[in-house]
């Protein structure tokens, strides 16, 4: 499959290199408004594949994206001191206007993976210009915010990352939903074999892990200025699934088509996704106040796409 990336900064260089390494496509190409950087990202991947992978690696302009199947779109601007939140997402929706038409004129029916923040807000506006099913545009939401309260998760109990089984749901953001009800070890529930293997999940370890995933991102950024290893590794993982049809299941963000109880906006949800896009969404088990936080979320991001 052929993968392009509109953004050849940080977040869309480093999801270009985790592609070629995971080879989780044949080509990738990079797009951005400087072309000098799309070539110099493009060519410094290109030499790292003869160690790892096939992949083929270039840089264009639009006409480059000729027959990709999926386009992600990690393009944007920047905030500005004293800017607000509203102000800097118009400023971006400006961005993917002109983003969106120029991919869907040499594209018409891509499958759009939507890495640019506010990424739930985005990608209900990426679903507004593009006219594109649902199913076809999807965020890559908190696929990042799983795997860290995964990896947390697995440091405390001594086990692989990749035997947990729990989700962060609804915004990419602070008012994201850690879903504890629902997390699973193997087979098991979290607290029983949390239980097991005696490294109980006291409240203590909840607020760790809680502010451990919740606060990462700034403790990132405050340290060397933004994220893109961890949400690099997740948009590889988003294709693979897509170029595979795998069928997997992974926390994305989209507008729901089939839970009424939610509002129409792009959230995060346990999806199965596969080689059309989204298969299905499920209904993920919380608890009470677990569900009310989600809705909460939703809400909080319909709002702000209202005012958008």
């Amino acid at each position: 499959m052929k993968v392009g990336i509109v953004g050849a900064g940080a977040v869309g260089a480093t999801a270009a290199y985790a592609i070629g390494l995971m080879r989780a496509a044949q080509e990738v190409v990079l797009v951005d408004r400087s072309a000098a950087l799309a070539e110099a990202q493009a060519a410094d991947i290109l030499h790292a594949m003869p160690f790892t992978s096939p992949a083929r690696v270039s840089a264009g302009g639009y006409e480059a994206l000729a027959d990709a199947g999926i386009v992600i779109l990690a393009a944007g601007v920047n905030q500005q001191p004293g800017e607000s939140r509203l102000a800097l997402l118009s400023r971006n929706a400006a961005v993917f206007e002109d983003v969106i038409g120029q991919v869907l004129s040499v594209v018409p029916d891509p499958i759009l993976v939507i890495a640019t923040n506010p990424v739930d807000i985005m990608t209900t506006v990426a679903l507004r210009l593009s006219g594109l099913k649902a199913s076809r545009v999807i965020g890559s939401g908190t696929i990042l915010d799983t795997a860290r309260f995964r990896s947390l998760l697995a440091g405390h109990l001594g086990v692989s990352s990749r035997s947990i089984h729990a989700y962060v749901l609804g915004e990419h953001g602070d008012s994201e939903v850690l879903g504890w009800s629902g997390a699973r070890v193997g087979t098991m529930p979290l607290e029983a074999f949390a239980a097991q293997v005696r490294a109980p999940i006291t409240r203590s370890v909840r607020e760790t892990v809680d502010e451990g995933v919740r606060r990462a991102a700034y403790r990132i950024i405050s340290g060397k200025g933004a994220t893109n290893y961890g949400i690099g590794g997740g948009l590889a993982r988003i294709v693979s699934a897509i170029a595979q049809d795998e069928r997997a299941v992974l926390s994305l963000s989209a507008e729901s088509e089939t839970l009424t109880d939610y509002p129409r906006v792009a959230f995060s949800l346990p999806r199965l996704i596969g080689a059309e896009g989204l298969v299905a969404e499920l209904s993920p088990s919380l608890d009470a106040n677990e569900a009310a936080a989600l809705r909460a979320s939703a809400d909080l991001l319909k709002q702000t796409a209202d005012a958008l």
